[in-house]
């Protein structure tokens, strides 16, 4: 199942005003980058999930968005995601709002540290 291209092209254009979005393909689904900072994925399923942090965490509790959980060889996990607020799926004002919440987590987040290669 690939991720739903209505829903990626909804977010990117309610986001326009932000930044540019652009999306990475990942198992089935799609990790959203604004201007290059990762701030949301969609799910194979077509759900939108927002980038969160600790600093963030209350803001998404208050409004009753779930974390990203899944299972993987028999072992529960959880990714610092939270489900969209269903008025963003039609409304580019609160898609905005939240979609902000999760770049700024993005912003926050440490750079990802990449793979010396040893010289051959």
């Amino acid at each position: 199942m690939a991720a739903d291209q209505g829903l990626i092209d909804w977010v990117s254009e309610a986001m326009a005003p932000v930044g540019a979005v652009t999306k990475r393909a990942m198992m089935g689904g799609a990790t959203l980058y604004c201007d290059g900072i990762i701030f949301a994925i969609v799910s194979p399923d077509g759900v939108l999930w927002f980038k969160a942090d600790a600093e963030s965490d209350a803001t998404w509790d208050a409004a009753g968005c779930e974390r990203f959980s899944y299972e993987m060889n028999g072992k529960p996990g959880s990714m610092n995601y939270r489900r969209a607020p269903d008025d963003v799926y039609d409304d580019p004002d609160e898609l905005r709002r939240w979609g902000m919440l999760g770049l700024e987590a993005g912003r926050r987040s440490p750079a990802k540290k990449t793979a010396k290669v040893a010289n051959a």
